[in-house]
């Protein structure tokens, strides 16, 4: 079967690192534009009365380890989220079923040393590289160059990743909330308090602060990484963000743009 894809999304998310590993952790607003022949509004009529949309995607950023990396490439698995930082460029994308992949990962809500298996998570590490995300939809705009574009948010994709289809996310058939969560349930209240200097904060636009912190309390280190002294960097928005974690608190230490993003 051939996927062929019909938009990519546009957010502030420029590197895997950071992106949250579930849809709706972080509050951050991305777009979605349809390619040249998806963008006639007949296709979306209807759509402006549901609150939240499916996003089938692809993992299209590789996630095979290098010669010499297995390990540290098991333990980076995200294995309850959607990524170890979401999809990717649709640039070289493939629909080819990966090769190589583990019938276990460690998930890091587990502290990254508990294997199971892989159709039990959502890590990135599976035989073929879909996505399934359920996002808010705040409206649906109209554009000169892009036709009908999709303003969504808590997206968990990296900037450019390629997108199959969209649906309506529909409460009474979508909706479970007394089923059971399996191995999840014992760690999805984890949050860490961040502490982010005012001067620094004050330096990150404020309609990126709210995304930006809550990307922060969740948590973005590999679950094999626990160096209290350790210096992590995070590319959010334009900018790059230095922070340390001790146990349950995370420390933001330096803010920069990046002389790279206008």
């Amino acid at each position: 079967m051939y996927l062929k894809p019909i938009a990519h999304i546009e957010n502030d998310f420029t590197d895997k690192f950071g992106i949250p590993r579930q849809a709706g952790l972080a509050d951050v607003p991305g777009r979605i534009v349809f390619e040249p022949e998806y963008r006639r509004k007949e296709a979306f009529r209807g759509l402006e009365g549901f609150d939240y949309v499916w996003l089938i995607w692809e993992f299209s950023e590789p996630f095979a380890p290098e010669a010499g990396e297995e390990r540290r490439t098991e333990q980076q698995d995200f294995g309850m989220g959607n990524a170890d930082g979401g999809g990717a460029s649709a640039e070289g994308s493939e629909n080819a079923p990966k090769t190589g992949w583990s019938p276990t990962v460690r998930p890091p809500r587990l502290g990254g040393n508990r294997r199971m298996g892989v159709f039990a998570t959502r890590s990135p590490n599976r035989p073929n590289r879909i996505g399934l995300s359920a996002v808010r939809l705040e409206r649906i705009g109209e554009e000169p160059e892009c036709g009908p574009v999709l303003f969504v948010r808590g997206a968990d994709l990296l900037n450019g990743t390629p997108i199959y289809d969209v649906k309506p996310y529909i409460p009474f058939a979508d909706s479970h909330p007394d089923a059971h969560a399996g191995f999840s349930a014992e760690h999805d209240d984890y949050t860490l308090r961040v502490v982010f200097p005012e001067e620094l904060l004050g330096e990150i636009p404020a309609e990126k602060r709210t995304g930006l912190l809550d990307i922060l309390s969740q948590d973005p280190r590999p679950s094999y990484q626990n160096d209290p002294d350790r210096i992590y960097g995070l590319a959010f928005g334009g900018w790059n963000v230095r922070f340390r974690v001790d146990e349950t608190t995370l420390t933001v230490v330096g803010t920069e743009k990046d002389p790279s993003r206008k």
